[in-house]
């Protein structure tokens, strides 16, 4: 995946510095990009390779960090490779604060759900945690909270891009204190980036004549099935709690245990095994501890 990203950002933003934060990567990800780095001369490369993984929050701005004083920061997940020169998001990012370009799949087809979305309400993520989104994806809810209501083709404000493609202005990075590295290891950070720019008056522009193909879940797919499920719903219960009510909290904590104890009863019955059921149990208890205390408990993953 990073080669095929740097040689889009050699095609499309010659001059630009890239920086890749490699999070303690198991695979030959630091080598592949000194390698590229030095057959091609692309001296704009800097990899900074961490000893332990940090987290997307954590190594976004860790990156953030060592780009200095430069003007805008564009955040690019490895496997996105640009199709189109960045000018028309650099204005838009100069103008407005925030810029996002269009995410397309490899068949150039726009990712529709995914590329933009509003900002999730407190019934977005209950019908996401019941499966009522998945089953019945033209409901009002997931057709307002995935931009299924909008021409993708059509420029103008958004509220929550796809943190995989987003450029930020300097000066509303800093203002913003970054990513909140609490959300760790992945998911709901962008969001919550998002939300914190909306609330500060900030706008983010959507600007669908910078495309960008994206093959997606490349690093989180190789997590096994029960530490991706435990992350997005720790991570979801950190987001519900700092921006939700206390009753949409519980709200969504309820179904979050609901959810949980069905989705490990149904997985038993596939799977012929415990693991399924063991995973979906400790979240749904976490969910019940959230849900009688209003607070947020220790994390479902343990911590890990």
């Amino acid at each position: 995946m990073i080669e095929a990203c740097l040689d889009s950002l050699r095609r499309h933003a010659p001059g630009v510095r890239a920086i890749i934060v490699d999070n303690a990567s198991s695979d030959d990800t630091v080598a592949r990009v000194r390698g590229y780095s030095e057959v091609h001369s692309y001296t704009e490369v800097q990899c900074i390779a961490n000893s332990s993984n940090r987290g997307f929050a954590a190594a976004v701005n860790q990156g953030a960090r060592a780009a200095g004083t430069s003007d805008a920061v564009l955040l690019l997940n490895p496997d996105v490779e640009l199709s189109t020169p960045l000018q028309p998001l650099i204005a838009a990012c100069q103008l407005y604060g925030l810029a996002a370009g269009q995410l397309t799949d490899t068949a150039g087809r726009p990712q529709a759900g995914f590329t933009i979305r509003r900002l999730p309400t407190p019934s977005a993520l209950v019908f996401e945690l019941l499966g009522i989104n998945r089953l019945w994806k033209s409901n009002p809810v997931n057709r307002r909270y995935r931009y299924l209501d909008r021409d993708l083709q059509q420029p103008g404000p958004v509220e929550q891009p796809a943190g995989a493609f987003l450029m930020v202005r300097r000066d509303v990075w800093d203002t913003l204190g970054g990513m909140d590295e609490t959300f760790y290891p992945v998911w709901f950070e962008d969001v919550d980036f998002s939300r914190r720019a909306l609330d500060r008056g900030f706008r983010t522009e959507y600007t669908p004549s910078v495309t960008a193909r994206h093959k997606g879940a490349h690093s989180v797919g190789r997590l096994p099935p029960g530490c991706r499920m435990t992350y997005w719903c720790d991570s979801l219960l950190k987001y519900a709690f700092k921006h939700f009510q206390a009753n949409q909290f519980k709200g969504v904590c309820g179904a979050l245990a609901i959810s949980s104890i069905v989705r490990g009863t149904v997985g038993t019955f596939r799977e012929r095994g415990q693991d399924s059921l063991s995973v979906s149990m400790r979240i749904a208890m976490v969910a019940v501890r959230c849900l009688l205390s209003g607070q947020i408990q220790q994390p479902a993953g343990g911590g890990d």
